[in-house]
């Protein structure tokens, strides 16, 4: 059992006694004392980290959690700050993936959230970045809505299922159109891969594109010029066609291409499109998703479908997330050591 100092902040996965956010000292009637200090004033985030407390303290240790202030808030910010990297910065090991579609409706979103909630279930630390800005979803596959908490400096991304997350979703109401131009989305993806933190312990980030071959595309690939692209489309001809200038746009971009995902396979789309699409870009065709209604209400409940009954759909999620190849490393930009 660890000591209450060890015990991980919910939000950021650090020691608490590394963040400035733990006191064991005194004693209240015969017992020690420990005072706990919570990034968030959220009730259940303080109900969580007193349990997580409690269960690592002495027994009959006098436990008092309350909501950081001002003073506490700036130190743990610092020290999260010692432990930053944005997942595009140069030596970062995290996997980063650009999961794309030439249209909307092909489901790229819902096989983002499951193959995201598949790797977390498997022991990968996973984060989804929804770069869907007008038509953002993450927040409602993965049943989450409250903001993210804020320290100086920083943006915590939201956890559920074992996955971090960030969404402009969790900045406006569902009702409110999002009518932002190219300098203002870029600016938006920068603070959302410089100014979030991921975490230094990432193994892999997810990032969920808006349809087609936008400025929000152009603006990842000069980001996260190491990033794979996953292309997803049905296997109608129309999906297949419009998803092909996707790859097409990517591998102009320097990004890697890393293979086609056909959703919707064998239903009524037929079969075969993904097949075809991922020999036109010379790419492997990583999964055959099929058609299945219980994908389609696990989202409209909040909870990935992977996390639930097995089904042929679900299956063939979770082999897709544990088969993704690890993206290639672009040289374009970089500087190359000389050798003699």
């Amino acid at each position: 059992m660890s000591p209450p100092e060890l015990v991980p902040e919910p939000l950021t996965g650090r020691p608490l006694a590394e963040l400035g956010l733990v006191e064991v000292s005194g004693r209240r009637r015969g017992a020690p004392l420990v005072r706990v200090h919570g990034l968030s004033e959220d009730p259940a985030y303080l109900r969580a980290l007193q349990e997580g407390v409690s269960a690592a303290a002495p027994a009959g240790s006098a436990i008092e959690v309350r909501a950081a202030d001002a003073e506490r808030r700036q130190a743990a910010a610092r020290a999260l700050k010692a432990h930053h990297r944005s997942p595009g910065a140069l030596g970062s090991t995290t996997r980063v993936y650009l999961v794309g579609s030439g249209k909307g409706g092909v489901g790229k979103s819902t096989v983002t959230a499951n193959v995201a909630a598949a790797l977390a279930a498997d022991g990968q630390r996973v984060a989804v970045l929804d770069a869907d800005v007008w038509g953002y979803s993450q927040p409602a596959l993965f049943g989450v809505r409250q903001p993210p908490v804020a320290v100086p400096g920083l943006m915590l991304p939201v956890r559920s299922q074992g996955v971090r997350l960030m969404s402009i979703g969790f900045f406006v109401d569902d009702s409110e159109p999002v009518l932002w131009r190219g300098p203002m989305l870029h600016k938006a993806l920068e603070q959302f891969l410089a100014d979030v933190y991921w975490g230094a312990d990432l193994d892999v980030l997810l990032v969920d594109l808006p349809p087609g071959t936008g400025d929000v595309l152009l603006t990842l690939a000069g980001l996260l010029p190491d990033a794979g692209m996953v292309v997803v489309t049905t296997p109608q001809t129309a999906a297949r066609s419009v998803a092909a200038r996707v790859g097409r746009m990517a591998a102009r971009g320097s990004l890697t291409v890393t293979g086609v995902v056909e959703n919707m396979s064998g239903s009524v789309f037929g079969s075969g499109g993904g097949a075809a699409l991922a020999e036109e870009l010379g790419v492997p065709l990583l999964a055959k998703i099929p058609l299945d209604e219980g994908v389609c209400r696990a989202g409209d409940r909040g909870t990935p479908a992977v996390l639930g009954p097995a089904s042929a759909a679900v299956e063939a999620l979770k082999a897709l997330a544990v088969s993704l190849p690890a993206p290639r490393r672009s040289l374009v930009g970089r500087s190359l050591p000389l050798f003699t």
